[in-house]
This record gives structure tokens, C-alpha cells and sequence, in this order.
């Protein structure tokens, strides 16, 4: 998951970090691998893990890609071409193992994220990708699943109940 961040010494990006590396082994189990960015420099990158570390013996241990150009974070869509300031979104992009972009989401520089929803988010990718099922609303590990409709006239009006055909749930077996 590549994920970006304002600005370094930020109130809201500090605690999204903290927040991160205390998840990183709950990451790590799911294989997926964080990568942070903002464009900041290198230095300025070392010295805030630094200060966090400082501040609150957590370790920062994923990497933090530096992008002073910009151009990574325009070529993402986390900064506009027309952008007055070098201030991001926070927008993080769950990109599986082909190098598929399979859903991001970005909230305002003024605003956290949340890692329960950021991992509920990833569990939920990848149990769709181990079978022929969907993930409802508010889906966590464990609950149940819904069967992915037939895309099929016949199936749309075979005999039964209709609701059935699109919305089916069932109990989660993998």
C-alpha cells in the first residue's frame, strides 16, 4: 500500500504514522507491504522519524519515499498540476501483487485516517479474490458473504424469489 502525507512534522500525519507502524506486523500478516510519501526530502524524513522515535520510542520501519520533484505525487493524482502549495492529500492506493490499483481512498489534509478501516479495506480485497463472492457494507472478517449475481437474463427471471437472485448472502467458508 503506497499512502501519502501532507507535510513531515504535522500533527495529523505524526499520529497517522504512529498509528501505522504500530499496525505494520497486523500489515505484514496480510502480506502487504506500506510504503509512505510526501514530498519532503530524505533529510527532512530522518530527522521527524527521528523526533517520533524521540518523542515516543516507536520505530518507523517501513519506507518513506521522498518526492521534492513532485512528480510522483502529480502522476498519482495527489497533488493537481495546478496545486499553489506542496501539501498532498492523504491518499492511500492498495495496489496488489500485479500492480493493479484495486481501490484508494483520500481524505483532506486536515483529517486521519483510519487503520481499522484501512485493514478491514484490505481483508476484504483479498477475500474477494479467493472466491466468487462480493464483501457487503460494513463486512469484517468472519461475517457473512454475498454471492455475486449471474449476469444472465435466465437467471433474472427464473422462478423464485427475485431478491434472491441479486442480493444472496451466505455464511463465509474461507
Amino acid at each position: 500500500m503506497l499512502f501519502s502525507h501532507p507535510a513531515d512534522f504535522t500533527p495529523v500525519c505524526t499520529s497517522e504514522f504512529l498509528a501505522f507502524a504500530r499496525a505494520e506486523q497486523q500489515f505484514t500478516d496480510m502480506n502487504c507491504a506500506l510504503i509512505g510519501m510526501s514530498v519532503d526530502s530524505l533529510y527532512s524524513h530522518l530527522a521527524w522519524i527521528r523526533m517520533i522515535f524521540d518523542l515516543t520510542g516507536e520505530k518507523i520501519a517501513f519506507p518513506i519515499v521522498e518526492d521534492p520533484t513532485m512528480e510522483i505525487a502529480r502522476a498519482y493524482g495527489m497533488l493537481g498540476h495546478d496545486a499553489q502549495d506542496a501539501g498532498t492529500v492523504r491518499t492511500a492506493y492498495f495496489i496488489d501483487p500485479d500492480g493493479i490499483l484495486r481501490a484508494c481512498t483520500c481524505y483532506p489534509p486536515t483529517v486521519g485516517r483510519s487503520i481499522p478501516e484501512i485493514l478491514r479495506l484490505l481483508a476484504a480485497l483479498q477475500r474477494v479474490d479467493r472466491g466468487d463472492v462480493l464483501t457487503p457494507a460494513d463486512w469484517q472478517p468472519g461475517d457473512d458473504v454475498l454471492h455475486a449475481p449471474a449476469e444472465t437474463l435466465d437467471a433474472a427471471l427464473a422462478p423464485g424469489n427475485a431478491f434472491d437472485w441479486f442480493y444472496a448472502s451466505t455464511k463465509d467458508t474461507r
